[in-house]
This record gives structure tokens, C-alpha cells and sequence, in this order.
């Protein structure tokens, strides 16, 4: 049977971080705050995978109280979970993401962050679809404050 897990992230955008979605490092002035790489992308992915199959989140399999996952790779953490549904007997589907982020302007950053997130989830980049969305000036993804990523992601038994 066909499964469908749906993913959020959300950072806060800091002077003196970088900023990566997708495994791609975004020049910007501000990057995402958090205990890994704050990859939010990568993060809502991971979590839409983990749904599809009720594996819980990725803060309950990586923890920020966990110094091991300081500064991690979050592709490596999504790494992770796509081998968690397939240690389940599924694979992965497609997935379809949603950047909300006033600026910057990710257009021409979103083939390599599909290509990458396909490479790690063992699926063609046909199957994986990135969009970035303004929400015109409104709330944290509009003043600037904030990032967020919407995902969902369906999986499938591996005999399928």
C-alpha cells in the first residue's frame, strides 16, 4: 500500500550562519539558525519520509541535545531516514516541497537542490519537485525573519 507523510520546517535567518537548502550553499547575508546545518529543506523532507511510515520526527531520531548532530549534514541525517523506510521494505515515491522565504531569491538554486535530494532519497530528480514562494511580506518568511518548508513525500513497498 502507497503511503503519504507530510513535512514542516521552520529556522530563524541569523547574521552569521550560512545558509543551505538542499545541500546548496545559498550566498545571503543571513543564514538558518539551528543545531545542524539548519538545512530546513532537507529537515521537511526527512520529516514528510519519517510520517509516511509514523517513524516519529527528526529531532526524536537526531536530538539537538545530541552533540553529535552539531553542525551535521542534513542530507546525511535525510540519508538516514530514507534508509530507516527502507530497512521497512518501502521506497521512496516522489516528494514535493515549498520554500517560503521572501529573500533570497532561490530560482536559480532549485535544479541542484532537486538533484540533490533525489540522489539521497534513491530516486530520479523527475520524481522530486522544489518550489520557492514569497508569502508577500507577510509574517516571518515575510520581514525577513524567518525560512519555512512544507513537504510531502509518498512511499511505496518495495515490491511495487
Amino acid at each position: 500500500m502507497m503511503r503519504v507523510g507530510h513535512g514542516f520546517d521552520a529556522h530563524r535567518l541569523v547574521e552569521g550562519r550560512r545558509l543551505v537548502l538542499g545541500g546548496v550553499q545559498i550566498p545571503f547575508e543571513r543564514g538558518a539558525l539551528g543545531h545542524s546545518d539548519a538545512d530546513a529543506l532537507a529537515h521537511a523532507v526527512a520529516d514528510a519520509l519519517l510520517g509516511s511510515l509514523a517513524l516519529g520526527d527528526l529531532g526524536s531520531h537526531f536530538p539537538d541535545s545530541d552533540e553529535r548532530w552539531k553542525d551535521a549534514d542534513s542530507l546525511e541525517l535525510l540519508a538516514a531516514c530514507v534508509a530507516l523506510v527502507r530497512e521497512r521494505g518501502y521506497r521512496v515515491g516522489n516528494i514535493d516541497a515549498t520554500i517560503v522565504v521572501e529573500r533570497p531569491r532561490l530560482a536559480a538554486f532549485t535544479e541542484r537542490m532537486r538533484c540533490n535530494l533525489a540522489a539521497r532519497c534513491g530516486v530520479d530528480a523527475s520524481a522530486v519537485s522544489v518550489k520557492a514562494k514569497s508569502s508577500e511580506g507577510m509574517g516571518y518568511t515575510g520581514d525577513g525573519t524567518g525560512i519555512a518548508v512544507y513537504a510531502v513525500a509518498t512511499v511505496a513497498p518495495v515490491d511495487l
